[in-house]
């Protein structure tokens, strides 16, 4: 018996690093896609989402039908929401790049990079947080340092994009450039969440 809820436990922290894993490979993708606005980047980042979106029923499932869990039930969930929430806006950064014809910006490439770096601590963090909890916070609050360098770049991003308006053609560039923005500071807030919810289980198991 105790065999069996061991199992269940570790397939908790498996579905959950498969989601960070799967994160991290889709903001690799988003990372090269600002760099050439490539098909086979889009590509790879397109499969991911759906593969993490997978990943997240199965825990769902499985987290509805488990009594015994490694950490909080609400933590779990929380973790899982707030990662898939990270590809998710990598994804819709991808999408409205896609449908509103966005050219990729040196602001835009850098926040990319930023995200890819979280993305990284992210799953450090996932992945040490079951036998070393300490290292797994101090993972945590790098990805937390790395979302305020976005929220610095997206407001110089924002100063950069407003400076010149001069007519409609620009204007209409501008708030389409502004949309992508969004997107892209929504991402790095989601992993700001993420860090958060891995930091208040550190505390919990501490």
């Amino acid at each position: 018996m105790r065999n069996i809820f061991k199992k269940r436990q570790n397939n908790f922290m498996k579905l959950i690093h498969d989601q960070a894993a799967l994160t991290l490979a889709g903001l690799n993708a988003l990372k090269a896609y600002m760099e050439g606005q490539n098909g086979a980047a889009a590509a790879e980042l397109i499969r991911t989402e759906k593969e993490a979106d997978e990943v997240r029923r199965i825990l769902i499932f499985e987290l509805n039908k488990t009594f015994i869990t490694p950490f909080d039930r609400e933590d779990i969930f929380a973790l899982s929401r707030t990662i898939d929430d990270v590809l998710d806006y990598a994804y819709s950064t991808l999408n409205e790049m896609e449908v509103l014809r966005v050219r990729p910006t040196p602001f835009m490439g850098r926040i990319a990079s930023l995200l890819r770096d979280a993305a990284f601590e992210l799953l450090q963090a996932v992945d040490r947080l079951q036998d070393h909890p300490g290292v797994a916070n101090e993972h945590a609050q790098r990805a937390k340092a790395l979302e305020n360098r976005v929220e610095e770049v997206y407001r110089e991003a924002l100063a950069d994009l407003f400076s010149g308006a001069e007519d409609t053609k620009h204007i209409v560039k501008m708030l389409k450039q502004r949309e992508v923005y969004r997107h892209l500071s929504n991402a790095a807030d989601r992993g700001d969440e993420a860090a958060n919810v891995i930091a208040d289980i550190v505390v919990k198991v501490a």
